[in-house]
């Protein structure tokens, strides 16, 4: 584990796995003085009491990932993507094949990044880890369900992308307006489900 000063009040955490990610984020968001919390793929930001989070992090054991009760989430998917034939075909399985691994599998939101609501979720069956396209979209539509390398999402809002869809939600993932807008935050399980 690496600390980094950041500014007067935050502290940039590095570790070397999304487990560690996990359990430096299980250890601090409950802690008293603590601002703010943000995780990544590889770090954890945080602002508040860097003294208390110092003593904290001395006993956090990385190797195990915290015991936590996430929220349940349900996402509702139409499995009709342009890239599920690419899927299946780079997995050396059918389109029907696919959409029953992803919906077999639970996920957890790791990190949330890229824009606001987008969630990254790991858990994905090794078969379907892909690449991303080699040439990304320039505009990936809201409510896409897709997959790169190790990760599953929906897209909160339509933006460009280069990950592989395989089919589509109407679920509402970003709401500026609620009083907590992303629908998705890092700790929950999701499933997704066939529409």
């Amino acid at each position: 584990m690496l600390l980094r000063r950041c500014g007067t009040d935050a502290l940039l955490v590095e570790v070397d796995s999304l487990t560690e990610v996990a359990a430096v984020r299980a250890a601090l968001q409950d802690l008293d003085g603590i601002e703010e919390l943000v995780p990544a793929a590889r770090t954890v930001l945080v602002k508040g009491d860097l003294h208390r989070v110092r003593d904290t992090l001395k006993t956090v054991d990385l190797t195990k990932a915290p015991t936590t009760h996430p929220r349940e989430i349900t996402i509702p998917v139409t499995y009709d993507g342009p890239d599920l034939d690419l899927v299946a075909d780079t997995a050396g399985i059918t389109g029907d094949e696919v959409v029953k691994l992803h919906t077999e599998a639970t996920y957890e939101v790791a990190f949330c990044g890229f824009a606001p609501g987008f969630g990254y979720l790991t858990g994905l069956p090794d078969n379907l880890h892909q690449p991303r396209l080699d040439s990304p979209r320039t505009k990936v539509p809201q409510g896409s369900v897709a997959i790169a390398g190790e990760f599953t999402a929906a897209y909160p809002r339509a933006t460009p992308g280069g990950w592989r869809l395989i089919g589509r939600t109407e679920i509402t993932l970003f709401d500026p307006r609620a009083e907590t807008p992303a629908l998705l935050q890092p700790g929950d399980q999701v499933r997704f489900v066939v529409a």
